[in-house]
């Protein structure tokens, strides 16, 4: 899926497995190595945290959960894959992996896109029906629907991933290296798995999410007694949702779209590569946006993070107090540290008494 070595293969004496065109791209050798390193650093913490969330929610009963919870296990068996690429990038474009290892990491790649698209798409059918509806169609927002719900998209994604593992994923290269799900021009049987991608995998989703979320902003736009920062809050969280599925998903889709239907030659691909590779970057960049998007803008997970600062904050004035030993720091700090808990007292008790639309929407 992606190289950082030149490939050049002869088009006339190529074999059946070989890629039979001369690509030189060495410098996503070190775009895709920083991008990656930045995602596990950042995503696997992120993500955990996302999965103690989830878990709450479960604990409390909330069918949000239970997508929440789907949509952190898609993005960490994601970065589970990223150590094995990082490896395949460092060695040259050298897979020395077994071929069924390929597969998996490929299969890993678009099961995280697809997966991550299906759940946000559910997540925002939930709170349209929890905003615009929140006295109908309590069954379809049920620990029992959101569990048959995420059944289907994981059936439907491991369906369609079984074709990576009926065809060959590893071919060599004009040096004889073992390259990784890398297919210049595309194989004929991936043409009629990406018409299915871009129109069921994505466009379907996007109108969707578009519709649901539209919805959502007229809903809070008419409620009178949803104070104005929540509606700021709740737009923010719309705006940000469409944003980080447009950005990361879309360019890949558009690209993929453009290749299946004009690539036939080299000169194509060569013109096109460096496009097609930074969009499927960006892909995983997802892995990070779904814990910033759908844990940290939640009531609970934000009261944690303030909790986790505060007590940062109190550590740090309490070294500086024993480093300085001046009673008045002290004194300070003991009203800073009160003043804040007020306010937090405060915060606490306008959110609990906000209406219906901002209780159904909040995790």
């Amino acid at each position: 899926m992606w190289t950082t070595s030149a490939m050049t293969v002869n088009m006339s004496e190529a074999e059946p497995d070989h890629i039979n065109c001369t690509i030189s791209h060495e410098i996503h050798q070190y775009l895709f190595s920083v991008a990656y390193i930045l995602v596990l650093l950042i995503g696997v913490p992120t993500n955990a945290y996302s999965l103690y969330h989830a878990w709450l929610q479960l604990r409390d009963k909330n069918e949000l959960g239970i997508y929440l919870l789907n949509l952190t296990v898609s993005d960490l068996l994601y970065l589970a894959s990223l150590p094995l690429w990082l490896q395949y990038i460092f060695q040259g474009d050298d897979w020395r992996q077994t071929e069924w290892l390929c597969q998996l990491c490929g299969f890993l790649l678009y099961e995280n896109i697809y997966v991550s698209i299906g759940f946000l798409c559910c997540i925002s059918i939930d709170r349209y029906l929890a905003v615009v509806y929140p006295f109908r169609f309590t069954a379809f927002r049920s620990m029992r629907a959101a569990t048959l719900a995420s059944a289907f998209i994981w059936l439907k994604e491991i369906a369609v991933g079984v074709v990576f593992f009926r065809h060959k994923e590893l071919s060599r290269d004009s040096t004889n290296q073992s390259v990784c799900f890398e297919h210049y021009p595309m194989q004929p049987w991936e043409y009629p798995i990406n018409y299915y991608r871009f129109a069921v995998g994505f466009l379907f989703p996007l109108g969707i999410l578009s519709v649901s979320y539209l919805r959502v902003l007229r809903a809070v736009g008419k409620s009178v007694g949803t104070q104005s920062t929540q509606k700021t809050r709740i737009k923010n969280l719309v705006t940000s949702t469409i944003v980080i599925f447009l950005v990361c998903f879309s360019p890949y889709h558009v690209f993929l779209l453009v290749r299946t239907i004009l690539e036939r030659d080299c000169p194509f691909i060569i013109n096109i590569f460096n496009y097609y590779h930074v969009s499927l970057l960006l892909t995983s960049f997802n892995c990070v946006a779904d814990p910033a998007l759908y844990c940290f803008v939640s009531e609970r997970a934000q009261q944690g993070i303030q909790q986790a600062q505060e007590a940062c904050r109190q550590a740090l004035c309490c070294c500086c107090h024993r480093g300085q030993h001046s009673p008045v720091t002290a004194t300070g700090t003991d009203s800073e540290v009160a003043t804040s808990s007020e306010n937090r007292k405060v915060s606490v008790t306008l959110l609990t008494s906000s209406s219906n639309i901002n209780n159904t929407w909040v995790l």
